[in-house]
């Protein structure tokens, strides 16, 4: 099956997306020729960049209004999509029921709402499932905007030349997988970046509100790069497109394609996209090789805690909901034995655990790392037994089928009876009925 697969492990921005898909394209040169014909009535235009990241040749489509760039806020760390710049992080974005006119810059720019920008899409002399396509990312990113800010979606109003831009990165990349005619659009989880953003109504935490709406119900991380790396355009149109998230099936590339984004890291800022072929039976590949969620390991070293204080605080972070908590014993500087604290937990609760580290231990510095992790699918089941009822621990998944006794109720009942735990466990064999 012709599939594209999308690594966005430095996030997703539209012109980064827009970029790599552009690379694996054979139709470049018309892709170029329509954009800039469908748009020159608005005053925009776009060009193919080559750019180096990392010492990687890529390319970094660049979209100009009017001659011009629009720039980017100093005080975000990746390529930005100008529709999410103002909606999120300046004033020009409004939800209320006029549209209004704002100072950026020395130049006085209109706002457009959404009916308006489903008109221009309307308009544009594009094939239907292009328009149709654009059409359901803006829906997207209204519907997230509208809920973030609590006001209806047509009272949105998006600064007119930022949407420009987001409008050509949404519109190339509805056109650009038109041209390439994929059969399923896959991805890998995104990176969403980490810490703060400064926007116009205070600092939020990165993801900022309409990315995070957008990216529900998709795998995303924090990861250990500062700054905002996925944006709401490019959350909208991942969401539209990509059928599902997970580690990269068995592909046979014929292109791979990089959109690099504005800013350098040390890590290459760009989106990988591979064009190949995928087995007809991926799915069954996909069940027994590729993760099925990450979780993220917290840990810190300390030398300076008794037993008892080590003791509780790895209590208190169990009792808090963390997949698993455990301790090695180390050799640190100075001679010193210490102990290694790691804690396992959910993506989404790591500022919860992070609080927690800095509360109940004494460290002053906590590592971040995030794993992929497949996971067999449990249930529990009652038996009852002649000395009474026990709990089975059944799991199944990946071709496999096993089931372990609960200890605990082992424990207890031989705690109980008086017998042996080779009594209670040949006990299981013959239970006298089963209960879900």
């Amino acid at each position: 099956m012709k599939t594209i697969y999308l690594e966005c492990n430095m996030g997703a921005a539209g012109d980064m997306l827009m970029s790599a898909l552009y690379e694996i394209c054979e139709q470049k040169d018309w892709f170029l020729f329509k954009m800039n014909e469908v748009f020159q009535p608005f005053g925009v235009s776009l060009k193919a960049v080559a750019t180096d990241k990392c010492g990687i040749r890529g390319t970094h489509m660049q979209v100009l209004i009017h001659g011009n760039e629009e720039e980017v806020s100093a005080l975000h760390v990746h390529s930005q999509d100008m529709a999410e710049l103002h909606a999120e992080t300046e004033p020009e974005a409004h939800a209320n029921g006029g549209p209004e006119e704002h100072s950026h810059g020395a130049a006085e720019h209109s706002h457009m709402d959404y009916s308006s920008i489903l008109a221009r899409i309307e308009s544009l002399p594009l094939a239907e499932d292009v328009r149709n396509d654009a059409a359901a990312i803006y829906r997207l990113l209204g519907e997230a905007e509208s809920k973030i800010h609590g006001t209806p979606m047509e009272q949105i109003h998006f600064h007119e030349v930022g949407t420009l831009d987001a409008l050509a990165d949404i519109v190339g990349c509805a056109l650009l997988i038109h041209l390439i005619a994929p059969g399923q659009i896959l991805a890998s989880p995104v990176h969403v970046g980490n810490g703060f953003v400064q926007c116009a109504h205070g600092v939020l935490p990165v993801p900022a509100p309409a990315t995070a709406e957008l990216l529900r119900g998709i795998p995303f991380y924090t990861g250990s790069v500062t700054g905002e790396l996925c944006t709401p355009t490019g959350a909208a149109i991942l969401k539209h497109y990509v059928s599902r998230f997970f580690a990269m099936p068995t592909l046979a590339p014929s292109a791979i394609g990089y959109g690099m984004g504005s800013r350098d890291f040390e890590i290459a800022n760009c989106i990988r996209a591979f064009l190949g072929e995928t087995p007809e039976d991926y799915r069954e590949e996909e069940d027994s090789f590729s993760c099925d969620d990450t979780i993220v390991s917290l840990s810190c070293n300390i030398d300076d805690m008794t037993g008892e204080a080590m003791g509780l605080a790895t209590e208190i972070l169990m009792a808090a909901g963390a997949l698993d908590v455990y301790t090695i014993p180390i050799q640190m500087k100075k001679n010193r034995p210490g102990i290694l604290l790691t804690c396992l937990c959910k993506p989404e609760d790591r500022e919860k655990f992070t609080g927690l580290f800095f509360l109940h231990t004494s460290t002053r510095g906590v590592r971040y790392q995030t794993f992929e992790r497949s996971t067999l699918e449990s249930t529990i089941e009652t038996r009852s037994t002649s000395y009474g009822d026990i709990r089975i621990k059944k799991s199944s998944g990946y071709g496999i089928n096993k089931e372990k006794p609960e200890f605990e109720d082992l424990k207890s009942v031989v705690l109980k009876n008086g017998c042996s735990l080779a009594d209670v466990t040949k006990s299981l064999h013959s239970p006298e009925k089963v209960r879900k």
